[in-house]
This record gives structure tokens, sequence and C-alpha cells, in this order.
């Protein structure tokens, strides 16, 4: 898969969890109303989806798009 495929697919569980239309690769996700709730939630869509585990010390790098595509881009290179 590549990286813009798989950003378009992280764009799309980010978008459908919190409900929005439109998520900029580089917008905070607390300025588009996502938080910390929806950001668990979130996280647990990409480890469905991805069959991957994000350690709950490193939801803290979920802050927004770019940041979401590193870290299961990197969880998936461990696989």
């Amino acid at each position: 898969m590549s990286d813009s495929e798989l950003r378009e697919k992280l764009r799309a569980i980010v978008a459908e969890v919190a409900e929005i239309d439109e998520v900029p690769d580089d917008a905070p996700f607390k300025s588009l109303g996502i938080d910390s709730m929806m950001a668990i939630e979130i996280v647990a869509e990409f480890e469905r989806a991805y069959k991957i585990k994000v350690p709950e010390d490193e939801l803290a790098q979920v802050v927004d798009l770019n940041s979401v595509v590193a870290l299961v881009e990197s969880k998936l290179a461990l696989k």
C-alpha cells in the first residue's frame, strides 16, 4: 500500500469517527473538534483496520493526520 493510499484510508477513518467532511493533513485534531475520547476511538479503528497495537503511552502522538500516518506506518513496518 502506498503512502497516499494509507493516508486516504486513515483520513476516511478520522472523518467517519469525528463526523466531519474534511481532515487536512496538518490541522490539529483539537481544532477539528476531536477530543481525547474521539482520538481513542480513532486509534481503536486503526488497530482493527490494520491489525496493529498502539500502546497507551503513544496515544499522545495522535495530534493530526500527519502524525497518525507516521504512527501507523511505523507499526506496519514492525509487522
